[in-house]
């Protein structure tokens, strides 16, 4: 009897609402796609995307730009960070986020990670005391929030300015509390496999006007901040505007019209997500020789991407779970492997940080497996994914068989 296949697509995304495409044909027509290229009197749709985000978050300020990358560095540099200052940072991320701490030409030190796929906060106390890092960036790592409220206590004892990195949780919290809104500045993605989609773009908030008006600056206002959505008082700018470069990276009105009745839709998106997320966990838990990340309580997740442990599996095992996944239409990223892989770089593959040694991290990605849960598929989908990786696994390790 032939094996179950999956035939659906791991990088299809959903088609954009027709409301997104009715509004982005709106600003072509108009031809004013520079977000500050609007008549006199209209918001424009970047500054009403500024806005309606920042009450989606409970924040006083945002700001739209090119890119979730581009909100980070704009974010170090807000708060001051410049050559050589250490930057704290998780040693499992990807690759734009300690790109962004290169990019201000500070250093990356990088901190453990437990098998929660969470900053270590351990091994954060002790790096801050070693480093005497005064930032951590923060990477809400595929989703997963740790214990927001010790982590603040511990970077707030230290003196440490928390930025974070939500790319993967928005519309995420902690008891409650949004991704984002714990730390000084939150920023985050709206690349296209994001939660939601514009193809590149970024926000990045905060409730610290100064630190806004310098990322306003930053993102390249030309002194037309005032037409900005969800910026602090024009006052606030007075000593910051000829003293900060511009660093141009602005989100346009097309992006902005696309992403704003997403913004709407996330909530109804979130659920979707979470009950791919739940059919996949409930098909994959007791699998022998597989351990599927248990969710704490306090954490409100979107599920779009599912990790997996395999403690202990050799990267042969490993690589026949990936082929035989693969070969059956499943396609699942390891991020254990010697060499980067699409955007399962390592922390030891990005040379342009100082060499670094973190052996819990390491033996954790050893064994990860991930993978995206776009919402083209189904709960069927889900389930039916679920019932091929299972049988991989079982398969491919002995012990699980038995």
């Amino acid at each position: 009897m032939s094996k179950p296949v999956f035939t659906g697509s791991f990088t299809q995304q959903e088609a954009i609402p027709e409301a997104a495409i009715d509004a982005a044909v709106a600003v072509m027509r108009s031809g004013r796609l520079h977000r500050y290229n609007v008549v006199p009197g209209e918001a424009g749709e970047t500054a009403l995307l500024e806005q309606e985000f920042a009450a989606f978050t409970g924040a006083k300020y945002c700001l739209a730009v090119a890119s979730g990358g581009y909100a980070m560095g704009a974010a170090l540099r807000a708060i001051g960070v410049g050559p050589g200052d250490k930057v704290l940072t998780n040693g499992f991320t990807l690759a734009p986020v300690p790109g962004a701490i290169a990019a201000v030409s500070a250093e990356p030190v990088f901190v453990e990670v437990t098998d929660q796929l969470v900053i270590d906060l351990g091994d954060l106390s002790a790096k801050i005391e070693r480093s005497g890092a005064r930032v951590l960036l923060l990477s809400h790592m595929r989703g997963h929030l740790c214990d927001m409220d010790r982590l603040m206590e511990i970077c707030d004892a230290a003196g440490v300015k928390v930025i974070e990195d939500c790319a993967h949780t928005m519309g995420g919290a902690w008891r409650g509390v949004p991704s984002g809104r714990h730390g000084l500045v939150g920023c985050y993605s709206t690349q296209t496999y994001k939660h939601i989609n514009s193809g590149e773009g970024g926000l990045l908030i905060s409730d610290d006007a100064e630190v806004m008006a310098k990322a306003v600056m930053l993102s390249g206002s030309y002194m037309l901040y005032g037409k900005n959505g969800a910026v602090p008082p024009v006052d606030t700018f007075e000593n910051v505007k000829y003293v900060t470069p511009n660093v141009s990276g602005r989100m346009d009105n097309l992006r902005a019209a696309i992403l704003r009745p997403q913004l709407a839709d996330l909530p109804a998106q979130i659920a979707r997500w979470n009950a791919l997320y739940h059919a996949l966990e409930d098909g994959l838990r007791n699998t022998p020789g597989l351990k599927v990340i248990e969710r704490p309580a306090e954490e409100d997740i979107v599920g779009s991407s599912i990790q997996l442990l395999l403690p202990g599996a050799s990267a042969d095992v490993i690589g026949a779970i990936v082929d035989g996944c693969l070969h059956r239409g499943v396609e699942l990223k390891w991020f254990g492997a010697a060499e980067p892989v699409a955007f399962t770089s390592r922390y030891d593959s990005w040379r342009y940080a100082p060499a670094q040694t973190l052996p819990k991290t390491d033996d954790i990605l050893a064994g990860l497996l991930d993978m995206r849960l776009p919402l083209t598929f189904s709960v069927e989908d889900a389930k039916l994914i679920a019932e091929i990786i299972r049988d991989e696994v079982i398969t491919a390790l002995p012990q699980a068989a038995e």
